[in-house]
């Protein structure tokens, strides 16, 4: 049961969000960017003390903030509308 508690604390989401930003740095792809805003902003969100009490209610703050994170970042970052990845060389061509 101390472990949930833990999870209701605000410095434990700011360290699970410092370590998925250091993991996207390692990682390419924004895999873990939207993770780490979701955990940043559970993090605030604890620290000002507006939610707290439930770990339910975290976690799905934390998925839904994550997943429009991750919908924004796509927008921002993805491949625009008819743009089109050209290989100049394959794998297989003799050098």
């Amino acid at each position: 049961m101390d472990q949930v508690i833990l999870f209701l604390e605000w410095w434990v989401w700011g360290l699970a969000a410092i370590i998925l930003f250091a993991l996207e740095v390692m990682v390419a792809g924004f895999v873990f960017l939207g993770f780490a805003v979701g955990a940043a902003i559970v993090a605030l969100l604890l620290f000002l003390g507006w939610f707290g009490s439930n770990l339910t209610v975290l976690v799905l703050i934390f998925a839904v903030i994550s997943l429009l994170a991750w919908f924004a970042m796509r927008q921002i970052f993805g491949i625009r509308k008819g743009q089109v990845k050209v290989w100049d060389k394959d794998i297989n061509d003799e050098v």
